[in-house]
């Protein structure tokens, strides 16, 4: 088992806890912390070693751990996770949402795993018409 990069105090200073929420916060954070050194892996990167050579890059890991984590904690207590994009009628009574992480209460946002190092652009070139070839 690998290390949790926050704790439940650092969940507290951005958000109060409920009791319920006070026990849930632990496994929260060892989940959250479990599925970015996962992601971490998938993308080739070693978050401990990483978070060993920079003090920075530790803080940035804990941030996105906490959100994380808030998030899930918001989606178990309101039962409504967020919706990125909602529409409404009248007279037809019609409703149409779409959910952020429908399904999931932990999930890290792209802007946080491209702020980790994690997603980046990548440019490659394709030579369709073999220029790149010495053919004469």
């Amino acid at each position: 088992m690998g290390a949790v990069y926050a704790s439940a105090a650092d969940v507290r200073l951005l958000r109060p806890l409920t009791a319920q929420e006070t026990e849930q916060t632990p496994t929260l954070l060892e989940s959250a912390s479990v599925k970015l050194r996962l992601l971490a892996k998938k993308y080739g990167r070693d978050l401990d070693a990483l978070i060993a050579d920079d003090e920075d890059y530790g803080t940035a890991v804990k941030s996105v751990v906490v959100q994380a984590v808030i998030r899930g904690l918001n989606s178990i207590s309101d039962n409504t996770p967020p919706a990125v994009q909602s529409s409404q009628a009248a007279m037809g009574y019609s409703l149409s949402m779409t959910w952020l992480a429908s399904g999931q209460s932990l999930y890290f946002l792209k802007n946080e795993l491209k702020d980790l190092g994690f997603l980046r652009q990548r440019f490659s070139v394709l030579e369709v018409y073999g220029f790149g070839d010495k053919q004469t």
